[in-house]
């Protein structure tokens, strides 16, 4: 497996990867607000901001020419924000999500971050122990739009 920066030739394979996730991860979304979301948080105009922003790093896992999960990242000041991390879910669980974790992790220290946060849905129990076993802590609370609804997140933060 190969963690490498992303580049517009994989914005379809993003967002299958996204898609499969989202499903899988989001029980209380209907299907139809899930393809919503992921049609609009990754269309290829938000991905071409998301790869050219400064500051940012926004890498793929690709196994045998396949994209299977993807991370993005964002440093402003000291500290990182996980804005996406996502994994396919029949490749879960065997290392790819924390391979792409520690990649980011580097990549973002090279902007001088010093904490590290990552942000998911509350209702997301994969999310929360994968951000848990690295170590990351609970550290406040959110919401979001999602389909019309607000939505409960919860945010983690890692001091590194």
């Amino acid at each position: 497996m190969e963690i490498r920066p992303a580049s517009a030739a994989d914005r379809e394979a993003i967002r299958e990867v996204a898609r499969a996730a989202w499903h899988d991860s989001y029980d209380e979304l209907d299907a139809e607000t899930v393809d919503e979301t992921v049609d609009a948080w990754y269309a290829d105009d938000e991905l071409e901001r998301a790869l050219s922003e400064p500051g940012t790093a926004f890498l793929v896992a690709e196994d045998d020419g396949e994209v299977v999960g993807f991370s993005h990242g964002v440093v402003q000041g000291d500290e990182g924000d996980v804005l996406r991390m996502y994994v396919r879910p029949d490749r879960q669980r065997e290392g790819v999500g924390t391979a792409l974790h520690e990649r980011l992790r580097a990549d973002l220290e090279d902007f001088n971050m010093n904490r590290m946060r990552a942000i998911d849905l509350a209702s997301n129990e994969g999310g929360r122990a994968f951000y848990e076993g690295l170590g990351f802590e609970k550290s406040d609370e959110g919401t979001v739009e999602i389909g019309g609804e607000e939505r409960l997140e919860v945010v983690y933060t890692l001091d590194l």
